[in-house]
């Protein structure tokens, strides 16, 4: 007993700072590549994987002797594979990268995108003009969006006003939102089954509806009837908000002002050049 504490004693004397920060930023890699996979397919394909290599396990303890030959050989080639059928999500990564690195949130700008939004809502709905805007949050849309006009624009009161305008190319149909950029243009999506939502609502609610049912996405909705505007979360629909509470609820939903561990430690380094300056 008294060995195995010596041993833990001089175990932890012998970690150097240099551990200590290489353990720090694998496990912070390991977290952010997570969070950036999870409620995406990639997520989905990596619990398939675990689920192989449990089965590689298996069959190790077992002496499985086939299955032990197709999944070595397997490993042997499993970076390239791992490339392949994470294609989509490593090329999203990068492009997050290079747009804003790694820890970084441009919380700001994405605020800005939400009053752009808001305020193509208001000008849409004062006028009666139908609108559907999808936000994607941790599942991507990449499903729904075949068939639809890409655009990949950055978020802008004139485009939106452009798309939706009636008798214009883009009108029918949705936009879809990732970020702070419109990615794609009449979207069509699959409509609600729900038989509780009332008769009045027309078949844009329907589908704003349907696609928080089939996903986690956020739908606006500004009606055509009624210029009224609508929030759908969760297969629930919002009806005739306001612009400020419209906003509050856009930001909770899509946590824009979620707190983040590097944003705060940067904010506290700045704060504490500033009182040194001083």
């Amino acid at each position: 007993m008294f060995e195995n504490i010596d041993w833990l004693i001089n175990t932890v004397k012998s970690i150097r700072l240099n551990d200590v920060i290489d353990i720090l930023l694998v496990a912070t890699l390991i977290y952010y590549l997570l969070k950036f996979i999870i409620g995406t397919r990639g997520w989905q394909i990596l619990i398939g994987l675990f689920f192989l290599l449990s089965l590689w396990l298996v069959a190790k303890i077992l002496h499985l002797t086939t299955i032990e030959w197709i999944f070595d050989n397997l490993w042997s080639i499993g970076i390239f594979i791992l490339i392949v059928v994470f294609q989509p999500e490593i090329r999203r990564l990068l492009a997050k990268l290079g747009e804003r690195g790694l820890f970084r949130y441009s919380l700001l700008s994405r605020k800005k995108a939400i009053d752009e939004i808001i305020r193509a809502a208001t000008f849409l709905a004062e006028r009666k003009i139908g609108a559907l805007i999808v936000f994607e949050r941790n599942i991507e849309l990449e499903n729904y969006t075949e068939g639809c006009v890409r655009l990949n624009a950055e978020i802008s009161l004139e485009l939106l006003i452009s798309i939706f305008t009636p008798q214009t190319p883009l009108h029918d149909g949705a936009v879809i939102i990732r970020d702070r950029e419109i990615v794609s243009a009449r979207c069509f999506l699959p409509l609600t089954i729900n038989p509780n939502i009332p008769k009045n609502i027309g078949t844009r609610h329907r589908a704003g509806i349907g696609i928080t049912e089939e996903t986690d996405a956020v739908a606006l909705i500004v009606s055509e009837e009624r210029g009224e505007i609508s929030l759908a979360i969760d297969g629930k629909l919002h009806r005739n908000l306001d612009p400020l509470t419209l906003r509050n609820m856009l930001i909770k939903a899509l946590e824009i002002e979620k707190p983040d561990f590097f944003d705060n430690l940067l904010k506290k380094l700045k704060r504490r050049q500033k009182n040194e300056k001083a």
